[in-house]
């Protein structure tokens, strides 16, 4: 389950791959640990954006008609088409280079990169909301869909992020419920490169 991506690829390559100008985002630098709670690039399918990583959750009600309190950063790809929290929110892909994961006890955890074999990018399947703050600014919002795991993956985590092939992004930006919830699956097994993170500054951008 992403909590932490890195994106190190220059924004031009990435633009490029999706056949986008990279716009306002040319310059942005490479980021080997992004957080929840900062900005993230996203493409909605005409551009390059930043959206906070997290949906503040105001106005979202749970199934009993209760406030949702948390901020969401991930959603799960099962039942995000079935839980009123989520009721009218858009989608986006989230572009990345690959993602983190721990395992191990509380203050001796090892640090995971998961990350293609081939290298370039994975696409996040996720979804957007826009939180109204106070005094009236808004702020675009996005939390990223898990899925089980694959072979690769579980020993790590028992989630794993939703990832898209290059191809699917148009049908998940467009598609009506039933023709993207086949998209949301394992990604293939053997095609993801997981090693011991080293040299990545927790506690920086």
């Amino acid at each position: 389950m992403p909590g932490r991506l890195f994106l190190t690829t220059p924004l031009a390559a990435l633009a490029e791959e999706l056949g986008v100008p990279p716009g306002v985002l040319a310059d942005e630098p490479p980021r080997a640990n992004v957080s929840p709670g900062q900005q993230i690039v996203t493409f909605d399918g005409t551009g390059l954006a930043h959206m906070r990583w997290g949906i503040i959750p105001v106005g979202r009600v749970n199934a009993r008609g209760r406030p949702v309190m948390e901020t969401l950063i991930n959603a799960r790809s099962e039942t995000v088409f079935d839980k009123s929290a989520f009721a009218g929110t858009g989608r986006a892909v989230v572009p990345v280079n690959g993602w983190y994961e721990w395992t191990g006890e509380k203050r001796r955890k090892t640090a995971w990169r998961i990350a293609p074999k081939d290298g370039g990018h994975l696409y996040f399947a996720a979804i957007t909301d826009l939180w109204q703050a106070p005094g009236g600014l808004q702020v675009p919002q996005v939390a990223t869909l898990t899925c089980p795991p694959n072979a690769d993956v579980a020993p790590v985590h028992h989630r794993m992020g939703a990832l898209l092939e290059r191809e699917m992004i148009g049908t998940w930006l467009t598609g009506g419920a039933q023709d993207v919830k086949p998209l949301l699956q394992p990604w293939p097994e053997g095609r993801l490169l997981i090693e011991k993170a080293s040299g990545v500054d927790w506690t920086g951008p």
